[in-house]
């Protein structure tokens, strides 16, 4: 692996603008080292060398221009439901087709202008419905620690690809987990941020009150890097929130003195995977160390939150899909009237989970049931948010397991029930609208990474990015570790 790949984003951003390295040397090498692990790992859909190399000669310029953005040269990886202007926007679906962005998301162009190299375009799960990237419609990517298993979903190609030093950072989304559970099966760190305070526009839609784009990154001080270009207040997208945006990158601390750190007893002693409940007891004890007070506390609607997210994301779903009818744009099936034509091409261009949760969010909205499944599930929704607001009267940050297990292996979880079940510790801070990121502290016995999940309170990302760069640096020396992949 070249050198420069070893360097975080925050360093190489550095490095090119004080003219130690240029943005085209590192572009090169990440081109370079995409060719050699792609065909093991499958993490893009699409990389475009010829225009990456060109937006690295502009960065090079910017420098000597004295114009260089916090982000200059480093290059960033895109999920494929994020706009990219005239880059291929497929949501790893036939549907879409050869389809091209008409305009940049205001996430990407952000990245535009801090000087970041847009590299390629990301794997995921069709339209962001699953949690292995299996349900993928053009390809299989695999993790970098073991290609056996699954990097997570729906953003797996995100995740596997700052994995396998393949790009530097990375954007996904989450919607009930789909940041934070791959980065915990490829042991990087995943940040959603608070639902508004990132921009949602020009993020093709699942479920829009769900919906966040955040980072994929190796280190928490990467994440407070980009999250300052990110975040921050867009006129495009109403719900993204009119609120001051604290510097994430000077709140980091080292210890965590005078933080109380809520944990939620049972996820810890009924976990099945004592090898995953160990580990992030491990670093609750580390925390602890640091100068924190741990404080057992509960949220007792939480385990309602898997039937209450399929109800919600699945009826807003159904509605944000039914823009795909082979008309404007994508894929057609042309038949001898425009209604079978209609029909012909959601059934050919969908995939079976894809179909499952239209069908699903179709029937919980329909006439006689939206009262008995959307109505209800958004009232357990609002008591979830209450249980969340009641823990953090008394605690400032709350950890526990990300995922119920390490990466399992493709194919192994064939059922739709089993795979939902990846996400139950996610899902409720989602429905909250809450900032949460996975952090590496651990390796299971056949060496897969293992994430603790840390939430705090919305628009606490300061704090929560603070908090979880202490425990970083402490875990450092047991938890840092390149798979061989890369």
């Amino acid at each position: 692996m070249h050198e420069l790949l070893k360097l975080d984003a925050t360093e190489t951003a550095r490095r090119i603008r004080a003219a130690e390295a240029t943005a085209h040397d590192v572009t090169a090498a990440v081109l370079a080292h995409i060719k050699a692990t792609e065909p093991k790992v499958g993490a893009y859909l699409h990389v475009d060398e010829a225009d990456a190399l060109s937006q690295a000669k502009a960065a090079d310029a910017a420098v000597k221009a004295g114009k260089a953005g916090p982000l200059a040269g480093v290059p960033v990886a895109i999920k494929d439901n994020i706009h990219v202007h005239g880059q291929q926007t497929s949501c790893a679906s036939r549907l879409l087709g050869d389809f091209k962005a008409p305009y940049d998301a205001t996430v990407t162009a952000r990245l535009r202008a801090a000087g970041a190299v847009m590299i390629g375009k990301t794997n995921l799960d069709e339209f962001a419905m699953g949690s292995s990237c299996e349900n993928s419609a053009l390809q299989q990517t695999r993790n970098p620690w073991n290609v056996a298993h699954v990097p997570g979903g729906s953003s797996g190609g995100s995740a596997a690809c700052v994995a396998a030093h393949s790009a530097y950072l990375s954007l996904g989304s989450d919607t009930g987990g789909s940041i934070r559970l791959p980065a915990s099966f490829c042991g990087v760190v995943g940040f959603k941020p608070s639902y508004g305070r990132v921009s949602r526009y020009g993020l093709v839609a699942f479920a829009s009150s769900l919906d966040q784009v955040g980072p994929f990154a190796r280190s928490v001080r990467d994440t407070a890097t980009i999250m300052n270009v990110l975040a921050g207040r867009d006129a495009h997208d109403t719900t993204s929130a009119d609120r001051p945006v604290p510097d994430y990158a000077a709140g980091l601390r080292n210890d965590l003195k005078g933080v109380r750190v809520g944990v939620v007893r049972s996820y810890l002693d009924q976990m099945p995977n004592r090898e995953v409940a160990g580990a992030c007891q491990a670093a609750i004890d580390r925390m602890q160390a640091l100068g924190a007070t741990i404080v057992e506390t509960s949220l007792p609607h939480a385990d309602h939150g898997i039937a209450v997210y399929y109800v919600v994301a699945s009826a807003e779903a159904s509605s944000n899909l039914a823009r795909f009818d082979g008309v404007r744009y994508g894929l057609r099936v042309e038949s001898s009237s425009g209604i079978e034509s209609y029909f012909r091409t959601r059934g050919t261009g969908f995939g079976p989970e894809v179909k499952r949760r239209i069908m699903l969010g179709t029937y919980a909205l329909s006439a006689g049931h939206w009262e008995e499944f959307y109505g209800r599930a958004a009232r357990v929704r609002t008591l979830i948010c209450r249980d969340f607001d009641n823990a953090f009267a008394g605690c400032d940050v709350m950890v526990g397991p990300c995922a119920p297990f390490t990466a399992f292996k493709a194919g192994e979880k064939s059922d739709p029930l089993s795979m939902y079940l990846c996400d139950i510790f996610t899902i409720p801070a989602s429905l909250a609208g809450l900032c949460a990121l996975s952090l590496p502290v651990g390796y299971d016995k056949s060496g897969l990474p293992i994430g603790l999940h840390m939430q705090a309170p919305a628009f606490a990302e300061d704090r929560l990015l603070g908090y979880a760069h202490a425990l970083e640096q402490a875990l450092k020396p047991e938890v840092d570790r390149t798979p061989a992949i890369a």
